[in-house]
């Protein structure tokens, strides 16, 4: 099995926190789907590992972009 790290993870457990440029905020987004955004890190863990605990009010997941294949 080789190795992608460049690759984004999927799945039913995956819980992701991205920088959010031009600002100190991190955003995190919960396996479920909610989203939540912070300045501390470990309040944002914090957030994302007492699923479902603080989800009421998360902003929706936004759609995931398409990919459009060139017919020949």
């Amino acid at each position: 099995m080789s190795s992608q790290p460049n690759r984004m993870l999927r799945g039913p457990n995956v819980m992701r926190v991205v920088w959010l440029p031009g600002s100190d905020r991190l955003e995190g987004t919960c396996h479920c789907g909610a989203r939540h955004v912070a300045e501390d890190p470990v309040t944002l863990w914090d957030w994302l590992l007492a699923h479902p605990v603080g989800h009421a009010g998360a902003l929706p997941r936004p759609p995931e972009p398409t990919r459009e294949v060139a017919h020949a």
